[in-house]
């Protein structure tokens, strides 16, 4: 990366961080106008949540110091906010909660932080929210290094709009060219797809589902007419934050549906072997491997491979 970029971007980042903990008011001497610092709400919130039972759970689930954890502890143990309890398992751990007098104290903290984030998110329109949503869950997978848990039924699917055809092209050339080193020609092949659906669209016997999830774009599949009795699936999609809630098979799933209500005697489809995720998912779906084929159109030399359904 250039040093140019490097650094813009670095200047991105603590830009952003200088704005958002004065939206939230870290910088203030007390938080949320309650005698507590950030800190110390923080602690009571993980001593509240139950998440955390002992002061060791505390300092690694907040990353604090120990000697500063220590201190808040001991000063919430002296206003009577916490109650010890030595664990069963070992002496030297003592299991921590909150008294009824830390009950009392932390609740109008609790929905003072539920009132003045209601009021951020208030001021925005639906769509914008649940962008912002989006926008903090990408931040936090990112630099966590894992996804948070997602609901089982985070996603929806629907029907195309204006600009989710562009959307699909430019996902596809995207996401192949970061994980398989695909290059330009296969961009090419993408947008060639998605004109010939769009410009010969047959709704009787085509269809196009795009999944979306908290307001974003995550996944995309075709049915095409390959002939009066072969449905093609084209362009099966599923972006990275949103694998492992079985969104691919639920598309393919609606693909094979649809083609039998519309008619089709036999579905096809055209992947790569390197694609073990969607070949997993067709095997299960009942497509058969008919036919492979060496070729490298777009960079690495690659396997195609050409798979069958009966309906």
């Amino acid at each position: 990366m250039a040093i140019r970029q490097r650094e813009a971007r670095i200047a991105a980042v603590r830009g952003f961080n200088r704005f958002y903990t004065r939206q939230i008011g870290v910088l203030r001497k007390t938080y949320l106008g309650t005698p507590y610092s950030l800190g110390e709400a923080r602690v009571l919130h993980e001593i509240a949540s139950g998440h955390s039972r002992t002061a060791t759970d505390i300092g690694r689930a907040l990353d604090l110091d120990a000697g500063y954890l220590s201190r808040v502890l001991r000063n919430f143990e002296k206003h009577g906010l916490i109650e010890r309890k030595a664990s069963a398992r070992d002496a030297r751990q003592s299991h921590l909660r909150l008294s009824a007098r830390g009950r009392k104290a932390f609740a109008p903290l609790d929905r003072r932080s539920q009132s003045l984030t209601g009021a951020m998110l208030g001021k925005l329109a639906p769509a914008a929210q649940a962008r912002l949503i989006a926008a903090m869950t990408t931040i936090q997978t990112l630099l966590d290094g894992a996804a948070p848990a997602a609901p089982k039924a985070g996603y929806i699917l629907r029907a195309p709009r204006p600009g989710d055809f562009g959307w699909i092209v430019k996902r596809n050339a995207e996401i192949y060219a970061e994980e398989y080193g695909w290059h330009e020609p296969f961009e090419g092949v993408c947008a060639q797809i998605v004109a010939d659906f769009a410009n010969k669209f047959d709704p009787n016997r085509e269809r196009c589902w795009i999944a979306e999830m908290n307001g974003d774009n995550v996944g995309c599949i075709f049915v095409a007419r390959d002939s009066d009795t072969v449905a093609r699936i084209r362009l099966l999609l599923v972006e990275p934050k949103a694998r492992g809630l079985g969104l691919g098979a639920r598309l393919v799933g609606e693909c094979v549906r649809f083609a039998r209500s519309a008619g089709y005697k036999k579905m096809t489809l055209w992947t790569h072997s390197v694609l073990a995720a969607a070949r997993h998912i067709y095997e299960k779906a009942g497509f058969k491997l008919q036919r492979t084929e060496r070729h490298q159109s777009w960079g690495p030399p690659v396997v195609s491979e050409h798979w069958d359904l009966e309906l």
